[in-house]
């Protein structure tokens, strides 16, 4: 599944993402021009 929205929401159990088999998170751009990019994290638990 290809995901172009800004942002995901990935389950983590035993300080794992819970992701299936194949899965992965890669990050894909369409420009040309090289830039900076800042990624920001938010972990809710218990």
């Amino acid at each position: 599944m290809a995901l172009t929205r800004t942002s995901e929401t990935i389950p983590i159990a035993d300080g794992r993402m819970q992701l299936g088999t194949w899965q992965g998170i890669f990050l894909f751009e369409h420009r040309h021009d090289p830039h900076r990019r800042k990624i920001s994290i938010t972990i809710i638990g218990e």
